[in-house]
This record gives C-alpha cells, structure tokens and sequence, in this order.
C-alpha cells in the first residue's frame, strides 16, 4: 500500500512536470535574432573580475572583437585581484580605446563582492549614458556577432532584461556528469518560457550574460537595492520585472571557459549558493530533500525492488525523466545514454546541497575567491 502511494506520487510529480511546467524540459527558448532597429544604441559592458587572470584576456578580446553597429565601450573593474588580472586584460585589449580599467574599492560592509564591482562600472558608465548595460563576467567569451543579436532582440520586443544562459564548459567527465543537469534543474525551477510571460510572477537570470536597459535599472532601484544578494542574478530580474518585459534563453553563441576539472570543483559551485536558494531556512533544505527523493530516487527504488503496480508506476517515472532530459543533453551534445543516470547525478547534487547549509552552519557560506558572502545582512 505504501509503495503504491509512493509509486502514485512520484508518477504525478513527473506527469506534472512534463505537462504543466511551462515546457521547461523542451530547451525551447533560444537568441533569437530580432529585427535590426533603426538607430543602434550605445552598449557598455560591464565586467567585474576577481583574480580572473586565467581568463580575463579571452573575454576582453573577444568583446573587443564584437559587429556591433552601434557605438560601445568595455569597463572592467578589478576587484582588488592579486593575480595580474587588469595587467592580462590591458595585454589582450593592445590599443584599443574601449576598454577602461577601474581599480575596485574594498568591499564595504552589507555588500557582496560582484553586485560591488558592478555597481562602481555603473557610476563609471553614467558619464557617457549608454542606453543599455551588458553585465558579464571575466570567463566569458562572445561570438562577433552576439552583441548585435541580443540588443536587435531587446529593442525588438521592447525588453528591459535580455539574459542568456551561457553555455558552460562540458569536457571533463565532471562537467558531463554534472553540468547539463544543473541547466536541467535551472530550467525547472525557473521555467523560461515563465519569465518572458506578463502573466507570470516567475523572473531570472543568468548572470554571465545580462543585458540590462539603464533606465529601468535605476527606477528599480538600481545595484543597491541587490547589495546583498548572494544570488544577485535572479534578484535583479526580480526587480527588473516589474519595470518590463525580461527574457532568459539558451544559446551556442556565448560560452564560459570556466573549467570544473573535478567533481569538487562542482560541489563549490552549487554549495556556495544552494542553501541562500534555500533562503537558509532548514524547513525548505528539508522539504527540498524529500521532495526530490521523491521525484528522482523514488523512481528508480521502486523500479528496482517493487513489483506489480507500484513497479510498474516506478518504470514509467524513470523512463519520463530519462526521456525529459534528452533536449539538454542534446544540447551539450552528448550521448543519451546519460538519461537514466539522472537520479544518480539528482542524488549528488542533493549531497551538494546539504553541503551548502553545512557550510553556512560554519560560516562559511558563500565562500567565493577568499570571500565568504552568505548572508551578509547577518539576518538569522
């Protein structure tokens, strides 16, 4: 009787996902070009980097590199690197007279460290008045046309937000096991086919790729009403939605060259910020906990080690997931064969999770490049 109550709602929890969360697993929302505008407006970029060194050099060149029509500069702020990082990005740069280099201040109390950076290349760039921001960060790299495509889409549909999600490093084995399931996830918490509609609540972003018009960033409330946001991303889409329409797709055209060369690597990655997902709250990690053991372990238990019509229901589950993640997995270009492994990565990243909230236990939450970010209003 248990197992079939189980079997029951594991099935329903994927019969709903499939059919009544905005279409999330399809992949479907893509850059999409829009029609060129009449008059091209100015774009600076922004581009917080902290010990980017590494990386920082790509991104400048190809920014720098970019077709846009329109007139557009580069401000990188330094956030007090120790690595060389302005020294990279003035090499990469070479003569050109976009790229202005700022020196970041130190970190002031009730900030994290990017919504900072940022907000000090704002200040930078009001002297000229761009109408749009380009909000990136240090590891990413832009096809020459990208620029054109994403603000020809925004003043085409009139767009206060128009994010991408980047497409992140796949080649270790780490990176194929754990990163087209994180996009996976994302598109299922955050359905993009939600954000961009006016009839929904649902707002986010990706914050290696936000174009952001100026003006409606101000009348919310600009970078400083984020200061402490440890997920700033989503909290500035937030915001931005109620100025306007905002948009969050995929794309091939804008990629990261962050490397997750081990399955630590991804650990940090989903455990500086999890648990702040989470709004530090042990009620939610533990229904998040049951809730996907339910959706993802379920499944598989029930297929495994049950019989009859809860084993049956288990199949099916497993099968429907497998099947749900195949567009992502495309996407990235791997082999379908990872589709039945989802509840084993589903597993790890409920480890990494819990990881999260034990590292915010020890104040250590959101440790990023020496930094530790969590909860910086020191709200219990």
């Amino acid at each position: 009787m248990v197992a079939n109550l189980v079997a029951s709602a594991a099935f329903a929890v994927w019969m709903y996902l499939i059919m009544g969360r905005g279409g999330f697993w399809l992949a479907a929302e893509r850059d999409d070009e829009g029609p060129a505008p009449l008059a091209w407006p100015a774009v600076t970029v922004i581009i917080p980097a902290r010990d980017e060194a590494q990386s920082v050099g790509e991104t400048i060149a190809s920014l720098l590199r970019q077709d846009y029509p329109g007139p557009f500069s580069v401000i990188l702020v330094d956030d007090q690197s120790t690595d060389g990082t302005a020294e990279v990005a003035r090499h990469a740069a070479a003569a050109a007279d976009r790229l202005t280099i700022l020196s970041g201040a130190a970190l002031p109390a009730g900030w994290t460290g990017k919504p900072w950076a940022i907000k000090q290349g704002i200040e930078h760039a009001q002297i000229s008045e761009p109408t749009y921001l380009l909000l990136t960060d240090a590891d990413i790299v832009y096809a020459p046309d990208a620029l054109t495509r994403l603000v020809s889409q925004a003043q085409a549909n009139g767009l206060v937000l128009n994010s991408l999600m980047v497409m992140l490093r796949c080649e270790s084995f780490a990176e194929r096991a754990f990163i087209p399931a994180f996009i996976f996830f994302f598109q299922m918490l955050y359905p993009f086919a939600w954000v961009k509609r006016h009839d929904r609540t649902t707002a986010a972003a990706a914050g290696g790729c936000m174009l952001v018009r100026r003006d409606a960033l101000c009348a919310a409330g600009g970078i400083e009403d984020i200061r402490g946001a440890l997920i700033d991303d989503c909290a500035l889409a937030r915001n931005l939605k109620t100025r306007g329409p905002i948009r969050l797709g995929l794309t091939e055209r804008v990629r990261s060259i962050r490397a997750y060369a081990a399955v630590q690597d991804i650990r940090r990655m989903v455990a500086r910020s999890a648990y702040a997902q989470l709004r530090y709250s042990p009620l939610l990690l533990a229904g998040t906990v049951a809730g996907m053991a339910l959706t993802y372990l379920a499944p598989v238990l029930l297929a495994l080690f049950s019989h009859g019509f809860s084993q049956t229901l288990g199949l099916l589950a497993w099968a429907i997931m497998a099947i749900a993640f195949q567009p992502v997995l495309r996407f990235y270009r791997l082999s379908p064969l990872w589709g039945p492994f989802l509840p084993v990565i589903a597993l790890a990243y409920m480890a990494f999770t819990l990881d999260s909230a034990y590292q915010y236990a020890r104040n250590r939450g959101g440790l990023w490049k020496g930094r530790i970010q969590s909860n910086v209003n020191g709200v219990r």
